[in-house]
């Protein structure tokens, strides 16, 4: 689901946070702004170590894979009240060629262990890869508070 979605809607007062990944000092302040917005909408320290650990993943697949790019981080709400966050990771690198085989655990085109989109699919609840080759990736997740 995207905030423009009729289900969900950004927060009222949460401003959208971006933060830049362009160096390694980048990537521990873009897990200290997600953390920080997962306590603000409420996660337990379970749902906060989850969303945490895949933005991390993400974060490093942009900066490696990618030169580096951008999170959009995103307080959403369900008309139901439910609260979660949304973060969109992008990047201007060489895209994903084969996203399917990016997906399955040991799969690297670099020197990692091949986790990183594996795992960070597999600890949140909603999951976007929109890539092409030569104009870069953009990820979209989306964690729940329970």
């Amino acid at each position: 689901m995207r905030p423009d979605d009729p289900l969900v809607q950004t927060s009222p007062g949460d401003p959208l946070r971006t933060r830049q990944v362009r160096s390694g000092s980048d990537l521990l302040a873009a897990r200290q702004a997600v953390r920080a917005a997962a306590v603000e909408v409420g996660f337990d320290l379970v749902g906060q170590t989850k969303v945490v650990t895949a933005a991390s993943e993400l974060v490093r697949n942009a900066y490696v894979f990618g030169g580096g790019g951008t999170m959009d981080i995103t307080p959403v709400v369900m008309s139901s009240g439910r609260r979660g966050l949304q973060l969109d990771v992008s990047d201007h690198g060489p895209g994903i060629f084969d996203v399917e085989a990016a997906l399955v655990d040991g799969f690297s085109t670099g020197a990692g262990l091949g986790h990183g989109l594996g795992g960070a699919r597999r600890l949140v609840d909603e999951f976007h890869i929109d890539t092409e080759v030569g104009r870069g990736t953009t990820v979209t997740v989306v964690r729940w508070a329970p």
